[in-house]
Order: C-alpha cells, then sequence, then structure tokens
C-alpha cells in the first residue's frame, strides 16, 4: 500500500498543524479522500464501468422489453435510468463495500485514525458521489440518442443530482454502518436491487402501482428522486417538486443522524 493511504496518520502524529478547527478538518478530509481512493484504487475503475454499463444497459434494456416506446414512456426511462445509476451505488455498492471493509478488518483500523469521524464517513460519501457521475451522464446521453427526446436542463439539474446522489449514499452508509453482521448488509443490499428495478416507481407513474405499495413509496426516496430528477430535465412530467426534494432531506439527514449515533459509540 502506497505511503500516501496512511497519510492520515503521518500527519496528525506528527504534531504539525492544529487538532481542532475548520482548517484541520479540511486537511483531515482531503486526506482521508485520498486514503479512500487509494485503499479503493483496484475497484474504483470496475465501479466505473459498471455504472456506466448499468446506465446504458438500463435504457436499451428496458426499452427492448417494452416494445414500441412512446415518448412518456421514453422520457420515463431516459431519466429513470439516470436516477437508478445513482441510487444503486449509494445503496448497494457504498454499503457492500463497507461490510467487506468489516469483513477484512480495515474497518476498525479506519475509526483508528486520528482524524475527526466525521471527515471519514464524508470522504467514502465523495469518493461514491464521484463514481456515479460517468453512468448518469451516460445513461442520459443514450436515451437521448436511442428514444430523440427532448430535455429541458433546469438550473437545478446540479443540486438535484447532487441531493440524489448525497440521499442514496447517506442511506445506504448508514445501513452498512449500524448493521453489525456484513453478511446482513449483503443480504440487504442484493433485496434492494430487486425492490429498486421492478417495484419502484422510477421508470414508470406511481400510479401503477397497488394502492398499498404507492402508499408506502409515497415516504420512500425513490419516487421522489425520479421526480426531482424529471423535473430538472423535463417540462410537465413532475409535480410536488418541493415535497419530493424535502423527504430527499429528510431521508439524508436522517441518515447522517444514524450515522453519527452509531460512529460516535465506537471506542
Amino acid at each position: 500500500m502506497s505511503t500516501n493511504v496512511t497519510a492520515p496518520t503521518d500527519y496528525l502524529l506528527s504534531g504539525a498543524g492544529h487538532r481542532r478547527g475548520l482548517a484541520h478538518w479540511l486537511r483531515s478530509f482531503s486526506m482521508m479522500v485520498r486514503w479512500e481512493s487509494k485503499s479503493l484504487r483496484l475497484i474504483l475503475p470496475l465501479a466505473m464501468v459498471v455504472q456506466v454499463f448499468i446506465g446504458a444497459g438500463l435504457v436499451l434494456g428496458f426499452g427492448l422489453l417494452v416494445g414500441e416506446v412512446s415518448v412518456i414512456q421514453a422520457t420515463y426511462l431516459a431519466t429513470g435510468a439516470t436516477v437508478i445509476s445513482m441510487i444503486t451505488l449509494g445503496l448497494v455498492l457504498a454499503p457492500q463495500i463497507i461490510a467487506a471493509q468489516k469483513q477484512a478488518g480495515i474497518y476498525d483500523y479506519m475509526w483508528s485514525l486520528p482524524v475527526p469521524r466525521t471527515t471519514t464517513v464524508a470522504a467514502g460519501l465523495a469518493v461514491h458521489t464521484m463514481i456515479a457521475v460517468p453512468g448518469m451522464v451516460l445513461a442520459l446521453l443514450v436515451a437521448k440518442w436511442r428514444y430523440d427526446i427532448d430535455l429541458s436542463v433546469s438550473p437545478l439539474v446540479v443540486p438535484g443530482a447532487l441531493l440524489i446522489l448525497v440521499t442514496a449514499a447517506s442511506v445506504g452508509f448508514a445501513m452498512a454502518h449500524a448493521i453489525p453482521n456484513p453478511m446482513v448488509t449483503h443480504l440487504i443490499t442484493q433485496v434492494l436491487v430487486f425492490v429498486i428495478l421492478l417495484f419502484s416507481p422510477i421508470n414508470f407513474p406511481p400510479d401503477r402501482l397497488p394502492d398499498w405499495l404507492a402508499f408506502v413509496h409515497a415516504g420512500l426516496p425513490f419516487q421522489h428522486a425520479a421526480n426531482v430528477m424529471r423535473a430538472c430535465l423535463t417540462e410537465g412530467f413532475s409535480s410536488n417538486v418541493g415535497t419530493s426534494f424535502a423527504i430527499l432531506g429528510a431521508w439524508a439527514m436522517a441518515s447522517w443522524t444514524i450515522t453519527a449515533w452509531v460512529v460516535g459509540r465506537r471506542p
């Protein structure tokens, strides 16, 4: 492992800098991002390729499944594939990586580093967010090419996409940190893939669901992530966008609260 990976320990144990304050937190965060990137250096390229294939594959694959695609269906597929590419990374890949770190003993080492614990979580969130961007963009480009849809990109697309990415990763991180058994985390992520792809109103309107399932999804982040992305990329396909932003924000805050509680309890 390269010396850059252990940079947080080298820097802080040397006595350089101050142990408190914003400057210390930012320096620690920067080093933890480098540490996270280096420790995942073998996974990062593969993860980006997988994200690209997921985004493009969903657009083309669902199109084959549906057959003749109308403008409305194409719009749902385009925006939905983009959302699925983002949320599967945060809710599936990120928890699986943390579970693997627990099994390998790396997880305990991370918490022994003399850096603010919030920087460890924030660095992981930042790295996983960067992984999601290529797949998200390519899914949208492939959908536009395949179905020749008209997009109306809103200035809200950047904060909207970031909110979706952060919310998905935050929920995934909270789950992975809170569940002690890595095998349970792996099992839950596999179930989530099935739920997200087939039973979440992302690639189709929520009124196609049974009433009870539509009611459940009204409080879950999946439907609202799709609603936000459609509002950022199209006109006339979304409603109650402010509510969707608020619900996504609430999920992100709740997830960070759980993660902070779990991390704070560690010795």
